[in-house]
């Protein structure tokens, strides 16, 4: 009896934690209890964010998150790229005899099809080939890395960028499947988490990815007329000019003063007003064009460039002048190869 009297005593203690937890502190609670079932910092918040905005299952979004694995190598990439270094070792890897080989073939294998889109959007075909030519080579190389550990290493564990790809592994959980070329999961891409022979991040899936064919599906790896098309249509939305220049070379005279480095490639000069500044073009051009100008180290010292508005619509694409020169000269290597003559 004094045992069950005990008992008895001690049972409205046992339960005051639960009570006061529950009535008191319940939000702490939760948040506590969410917090340490995640797999990454900030899934939670994340998740909430993506239901919220289409509806769909936070257990669902939670497996795919949970299934997406932290890789090292991911960060490491983003801290050594390309881009870092200078002109005259970045051109010899896009500009070699068989990438531009291989370009002029791929060019007269799909003419039809990049000849059609090219006059659609205003875009000449060859920058299109140049484009998946640097970056997938043609399709042979579009990435190893599962996009959805690119993108959660980025945005949970990549301080240095993390808001700008937190928006785009967002964007990736929100795209319809009919805009992927598989179940996420399954999608492979570049350590950035770009995908497809465009490489082109969610956020431009969304934004300018064209279902060419009308198949109801926007697919970046298995359709060519998707993917020349959104990277056409990628061009034309950004202001691409049709007929216009993209860069031309520029002769520095005694009186000439190296540029600064713009914030960005949209020219806010004039050809004139450089030719002004000791800068001579090496071609004919319109004096009152819109241009900026660009300093590189070449590998017999400096280059100078004349670059217009196209060349800064390349740029929007990838933010280094030395990636949109290099799609520029692949453009006209592959053009000049299949056309006999070079183009703008």
């Amino acid at each position: 009896m004094d045992e069950v009297l005990a008992a008895r005593r001690a049972r409205p203690a046992r339960f005051l934690p639960r009570l006061s937890c529950a009535s008191l502190v319940f939000p702490f609670c939760l948040a506590a209890m969410t917090a340490s079932a995640q797999t990454h910092p900030g899934q939670a918040e994340l998740v909430r964010d993506v239901a919220r905005d289409t509806g769909k299952s936070p257990a669902a979004l939670n497996r795919l998150l949970d299934g997406a694995k932290k890789q090292q190598s991911i960060i490491d990439a983003m801290n050594r790229p390309a881009e870092g270094k200078a002109w005259k070792d970045y051109r010899p890897i896009f500009l070699t005899e068989e990438r531009i080989q291989a370009g002029a073939d791929f060019y007269r294998e799909h003419r039809k099809l990049l000849d059609t889109i090219g006059r659609r959007y205003g875009v000449p075909p060859e920058y299109i080939v140049a484009i998946v030519g640097v970056e997938t080579f043609y399709g042979r190389n579009t990435g190893k890395y599962k996009v959805l550990d690119a993108l959660t290493t980025l945005a949970f564990y990549y301080p240095k960028r993390a808001p700008f790809f937190r928006g785009e592994l967002k964007t990736l959980l929100e795209l319809p499947s009919n805009h992927l070329a598989g179940p996420i999961d399954t999608l492979t891409g570049s350590y950035a988490g770009a995908q497809g022979w465009g490489q082109f991040m969610p956020s431009s899936i969304r934004q300018w990815g064209v279902d060419y064919d009308g198949d109801g599906r926007i697919d970046m790896k298995g359709n060519l007329g998707d993917i020349f098309a959104s990277v056409a249509n990628y061009f034309a939305e950004h202001g691409w000019e049709t007929g216009g220049p993209v860069a031309a070379p520029a002769q520095p005279d005694r009186r000439a003063k190296a540029p600064g480095v713009p914030k960005d490639w949209h020219p806010t000069g004039t050809v004139e007003g450089f030719v002004a500044d000791g800068f001579a073009p090496v071609q004919h051009l319109n004096p009152g064009r819109p241009a900026q100008l660009l300093r590189l180290d070449g590998p017999n010292g400096d280059e100078y460039w004349f670059t217009f508005q196209n060349f800064y619509v390349i740029t929007t694409y990838n933010r280094s002048p030395m990636y949109a020169l290099a799609v520029h000269q692949l453009a006209q290597e592959i053009r000049a190869r299949v056309t006999g003559s070079a183009g703008r």
